[in-house]
Parts: C-alpha cells; sequence; structure tokens
C-alpha cells in the first residue's frame, strides 16, 4: 500500500484525484481539534494555611494568645516568593524581600488601619510602585513549617524577624488575657483604634492547614461573603449610578448590598460573579437573609484581573 503525505493528500485531493482522501484527511482533523484541545496554563496552587473558627464564649482562655486582626491583605512567603490566600504571585519590589529566609512565613500585609483599600491597590499592581510598598508592613504571625506547637513557633518566630532586620517586617504581638472581661476591654480598645478585632491561637497546636478551633477570629459584628450577580440603579443622588448591588450567598439567598458603597464604589462597582465582604446584624428568622447588610470590600482573595488595578 502506497502512504502519502499530508501535502500529497491535499494535492492530489484538490487535483480532482482521490476524493475519498479529502474526506478521510478532514475527518482526521477534527478529531484531532476536539481529542487534543490547546493547553491551558495551569491554575497557582493556594498556600496550605490555617483558616480560623468564629470566637464562641465558652472556650478556655488560658490555653490560647490573643493579638490583634489586622484589617489587611493574607500574604504567604513559601522561603522563594510572596504569595495571596489563593495562590497568585505578588509582585513585592526585590529590596521588599530580599534577605528572607527560605522557609515559609504566615502573615498579613498591611498599611495602617482603615487603609485596606490602599493595600489591595498596592499589591495587585503587576508593576509594583516603589513609593506605595514603602508604606506596607509585613505583621507576620507564624512559623507554618516549625514542627511545633504555637507556643514554640511564636517564640521561633521573633529570632527569624530579629534575623531579617528590616523595619516593614514585624512580628505581631501576642498576649495572656486573665478572664472574658480582660478580652473584651482589649476588643473594645483594638476596635477604638481602629482594628478589626481579635485573632486567638492555641498554644498546643501543631501548623495545619484545615478550619478549626486551633485559630479563632473575634469581631464585635458577623461578616461572610457574597457573589454579585446583578447591578441596580441609583435614585435620586445616586441616579446614573450604582444604587445598589444583588448579590448571592453561598447557601442561594439574593439580597441587596446598597449602604457602604462609596462614591468611587458606585461608579467603578464590583465586578458580576466576583465576591464581596459584607457586613450584618443577624438574619431574618423567616427568610434566613441578613438583617442590615452592609458592604465592606471586595474579598481579598479572589482572581485577580489581568489589568492592572486603579491606583
Amino acid at each position: 500500500m502506497k502512504h502519502f503525505t499530508a501535502v500529497q493528500l491535499l494535492t492530489r485531493c484538490y487535483s480532482g484525484i482521490h476524493l475519498s482522501c479529502l474526506v478521510r484527511l478532514c475527518t482526521l482533523s477534527l478529531a484531532l481539534l476536539f481529542c487534543c484541545p490547546p493547553t491551558r496554563a495551569a491554575e497557582p496552587a493556594p498556600p496550605q494555611v490555617m483558616l480560623a473558627n468564629v470566637f464562641r464564649g465558652n472556650i478556655p482562655l488560658a490555653d490560647y494568645w490573643v493579638s490583634e486582626k489586622f484589617d489587611g491583605m493574607r500574604g504567604y512567603w513559601d522561603g522563594e516568593k510572596l504569595l495571596t490566600r489563593s495562590g497568585e504571585h505578588i509582585e513585592a519590589p526585590a529590596w521588599f524581600t530580599t534577605g528572607w529566609p527560605n522557609i515559609p512565613l504566615d502573615g498579613e500585609l498591611w498599611i495602617g488601619h482603615g487603609q485596606f483599600s490602599r493595600t489591595v491597590s498596592t499589591v495587585r499592581k503587576k508593576i509594583p510602585d516603589d513609593a506605595q510598598w514603602r508604606m506596607l508592613h509585613f505583621m507576620i504571625f507564624d512559623l507554618p513549617a516549625h514542627p511545633g506547637g504555637y507556643t514554640e513557633r511564636n517564640a521561633a518566630l521573633q529570632s527569624v524577624i530579629t534575623q531579617i532586620g528590616q523595619p516593614w517586617v514585624h512580628h505581631v504581638e501576642q498576649i495572656k488575657v486573665a478572664d472574658q472581661v480582660a478580652l473584651k476591654v482589649m476588643l473594645k480598645r483594638v476596635v477604638k483604634q481602629g482594628g478589626e478585632g481579635l485573632m486567638l491561637h492555641r498554644g498546643t497546636s501543631l501548623y495545619r492547614a484545615i478550619r478549626s478551633d486551633d485559630l479563632l477570629k473575634l469581631k464585635p459584628y458577623e461578616d461572610a461573603e457574597a457573589k454579585v450577580v446583578a447591578y441596580l440603579p441609583g435614585k435620586g443622588k445616586y441616579a446614573n449610578t450604582l444604587g445598589a448591588l444583588e448579590v448571592e450567598s453561598a447557601d442561594g439567598l439574593r439580597f441587596r448590598l446598597g449602604t457602604g458603597l462609596s462614591d468611587e464604589d458606585r461608579l467603578h462597582p464590583p465586578q458580576l460573579g466576583s465576591w464581596v465582604t459584607y457586613r450584618y446584624n443577624g438574619l431574618n428568622e423567616k427568610t434566613g437573609i441578613p438583617r442590615f447588610a452592609r458592604f465592606i470590600r471586595i474579598r481579598d482573595e479572589m482572581a485577580w484581573s489581568e489589568q492592572e488595578v486603579r491606583p
């Protein structure tokens, strides 16, 4: 049996000879197209981090270390590069991470109280702005690869940060509180200063990438996430801009977020399909919908846009 190359087959088919060859060649091309789709870039693997449960009042406080919960963006140094919680590579200036150890560090990228949007804008830029990064701090609270309990990890962390010796790298202070009254006093002080709340680390806990009571968060309000599904037009002073976001919770409940949106948010709202964090005061007993829901921000671990974020 004589064999032909693809070029020869095409030549013979187009010249009017062997029409069956053209059919066979087209069939083969279609098979290759559907069986061998173009390869896609691998999705970034998120770092394996500890996740917090919500604080409940019946835990033994003597077992826990307490620190401020910073209103920043989770940053994870894997020993080579800085990552977000979702695994995206953070384009930090080279000087920011120069001299960092080749061991994982878990912390929060933070500018200051009430500066979350500014932090996100700085961190998400594909081309880092040196002047903006000069205002950022890396607030480190854990050593993921250390084999000991949190008390041992926290002690070792102080030595690591001392060795780094950079003024923008900080060890998050951990303290013990005597009782529930002292905890509430600390929470009130932190919130008054503009903080988000408190974090509690169980002293004996190992670093495990799960959500458990080994790590707890305590805030003076409840918050959750929902997906943006529609834009609702504004009225009156908000005419020709966004009036409210229609969002859907993980449970499939739909409701509106109109309070808490800035003028910038109304002109440039979160993208449809993105996730946002909202604050609320309990749930409606009949509908289950959050009461007095208020927009806080775009969720910081949502997928990044290919375009540079506006300053």
